[in-house]
């Protein structure tokens, strides 16, 4: 599974309620949810559907409450019949929910097919255009389609999805879908890192410590790559590591270096050039002290 996938189950297991459009009077449902009183919020819910029973906010709403198991007994799998309910009435968020489940198999059968038409339905989601644009790159073991991947990417991080854009700018870097084009990879690159998306940071700081496809900046490339270095990111830290072992765009800092290889090689990422660097570079005040010579034998 992808990492982009994987976060679309990891919103499976508690995703943000965002209401769908409510009608003009007061939202009765949403405000008891709100304010935690979750039996409340089903009753106003039961009775808006009495009223309409393509309530598409109402039916989400109780969809949520039985994923969460709040005010009801938890129970994912009839959370997600609400929301296919809901999605089917037109709510965008309930559409993302369910078709993400499809494309996972969290709580329903997994079924791409019908992943692929709930996502659509969810037209304008930003979070799940950019799974479609995973769908097309994943395309059911045939070969990608990078242009239509590229399109839904884009309509994503063009509403500030940084996956999306983060997805979008590597496509742009290798040539994918459209001839490769660095300043492009580089905008996106600089959007997503921007958001705080740590792969793109290391992204954006290889390409601006060259000057590939943007203005060379070693000084800011350095202080991003400590930004994902510290938000554990394993790649900065290895690169920042090696920047600091050799006094590449900041001051040469052995012991700092050192720092940053071990926390790379405790997550696994081994890196024996640095190694044999760092060994054969240390400052002699941090070489231990020569052992006291023997004592004369007597």
């Amino acid at each position: 599974m992808s990492k982009r996938l994987a976060f679309a189950l990891a919103l499976l297991v508690s995703p943000a309620l965002a209401a769908e459009p409510a009608p003009p009077a007061a939202d009765l449902a949403f405000g008891a949810y709100q304010r935690g009183d979750y039996i409340a919020a089903m009753g106003e819910a039961e009775k808006r559907l009495a009223a309409n029973p393509r309530d598409a906010a109402a039916l989400t709403l109780i969809g949520r409450l039985y994923l969460d198991g709040q005010g009801v007994a938890r129970d994912r799998a009839k959370a997600m019949q609400w929301f296919r309910r809901a999605a089917d009435a037109g709510g965008k968020d309930a559409a993302y929910f369910f078709g993400a489940a499809a494309l996972t198999g969290r709580d329903i059968p997994k079924d791409r097919a019908l992943a692929k038409t709930y996502l659509e339905k969810a037209e304008g989601h930003a979070a799940a255009l950019e799974l479609l644009g995973e769908l097309w790159l994943e395309n059911e073991g045939k070969e990608p389609d990078f242009a239509k991947a590229q399109a839904y990417f884009r309509r994503a991080a063009e509403l500030d999805n940084s996956d999306a854009a983060y997805a979008l700018a590597l496509l742009y870097k290798n040539g994918r879908g459209a001839p490769a084009d660095p300043a492009e990879a580089a905008n996106w690159l600089r959007k997503a890192s921007e958001a705080g998306h740590t792969a793109a940071m290391v992204e954006f700081a290889i390409m601006e410590f060259n000057g590939a496809g943007v203005a060379r900046d070693r000084a800011h490339a350095v202080k991003l790559l400590r930004r994902a270095s510290a938000a554990g990111n394993v790649v900065a830290q290895n690169r920042l590591a090696r920047l600091l072992a050799e006094g590449l765009g900041v001051e040469k800092n052995h012991s700092e270096a050192m720092l940053w290889n071990s926390r790379a090689k405790a997550a696994g990422l081994v890196d024996e050039k640095l190694d044999a660097l760092l060994e054969t570079t240390i400052p002699p005040a941090e070489k231990p002290a020569a052992p006291p010579p023997a004592p004369a034998a007597k």
